[in-house]
C-alpha cells in the first residue's frame, strides 16, 4: 500500500526492489517516468525550473545495478502546483520501470539555508556554454570560467520565474569540501563530460532555495545539477 506523508516542499521516494537489472544508462527513463507524471504541460521544452536525483541505494554489478532495499530519489519544483500534479498522478500509476515502483513519498519542509553555503550534488552537475552558437564546450570545475557560468545560469532562471536579481549571488565549485570527479554520461547517445563534485552558493537565502530546488547547471529536466 502506498504511504503519503505531508509536511511540505521537496518529495522523496521510495521504491519497491527491482525486478531486472537497471542499466548503468537508466537516466532517459528516469525521464520519461517523471514526464508521465508531470503530464503534458508548458514545462516541456522550456528551461526547467525543478530538478531530481538519481536513484540511490544501488547495489552496484559488473552488468548494471540491483535495488534489493528498493531505491530512494527526490524531485524538487519551484512551483508547488507541479509537485502537487506530480504527486498526484503518483497515487494513481506508482509504476516506474523494471519492476520499481512508488512505496511511499515522503515531502521535505522547505529548509532554512540562510548560514549554509557548501551543497552536495545528487545528480552530477553539467554546464556548457556556446559563445558562437554552435559550437559547445563542457566546463567541469577545472575551468577557471565555471563560477561565473554557474551564477549566470542560475540569474537566468531566476529571471525566467520572475524573481528578483540577486546581486550578492556567487556560485563556485568546491573540489576540495568533498569527491570530486569529472565523468562523461551518455545521454540517448550523446556523450556529456559532467561533474560530481561539492559547490558553494552565497547569496540570499531565498536564492539558494531557488537553487535547491531548480538545481545548478545545465539540463536539469533531464537528471543533472540536482543538490542538498
Amino acid at each position: 500500500m502506498l504511504n503519503f506523508i505531508k509536511i511540505s516542499m521537496r518529495i522523496h521516494i521510495k521504491t519497491t526492489p527491482n525486478k531486472g537489472l537497471v542499466p548503468f544508462n537508466y537516466q532517459s527513463k528516469m525521464v520519461g517516468v517523471l514526464h508521465k507524471w508531470i503530464g503534458l504541460n508548458e514545462l516541456h521544452g522550456n528551461p526547467a525550473l525543478y530538478s531530481f536525483s538519481w536513484l540511490l541505494n544501488a547495489k552496484p554489478r559488473e552488468d548494471g545495478l540491483n535495488y534489493p532495499d528498493g531505491a530512494k530519489f527526490f524531485i524538487s519544483f519551484h512551483d508547488n502546483d507541479y509537485l502537487k500534479q506530480v504527486i498526484k498522478t503518483i497515487l494513481q500509476d506508482p509504476e516506474m520501470f523494471l519492476g520499481l515502483k512508488v512505496l511511499n513519498i515522503t515531502i521535505q519542509e522547505e529548509p532554512d539555508l540562510t548560514n549554509q553555503t557548501l551543497f552536495q550534488c545528487a545528480s552530477p552537475i553539467f554546464l556548457r556554454y556556446s559563445t558562437n552558437g554552435e559550437t559547445y564546450k563542457h566546463y567541469t570545475f577545472k575551468d577557471e570560467e565555471s563560477g561565473k557560468l554557474l551564477t549566470e545560469k542560475l540569474l537566468f532562471k531566476m529571471e525566467l520565474a520572475g524573481l528578483p536579481k540577486d546581486e550578492s549571488l556567487d556560485i563556485r565549485f568546491a573540489p576540495s569540501e568533498g569527491y570530486a570527479k569529472i565523468k562523461l554520461i551518455d545521454y540517448k547517445g550523446v556523450k556529456n563530460r559532467v561533474n560530481q563534485c561539492p559547490i558553494i552558493i552565497e547569496g540570499k537565502p531565498e536564492t539558494k532555495i531557488f537553487a535547491w530546488n531548480v538545481g545548478i547547471g545545465n539540463s536539469t529536466g533531464i537528471g543533472f545539477g540536482a543538490i542538498y
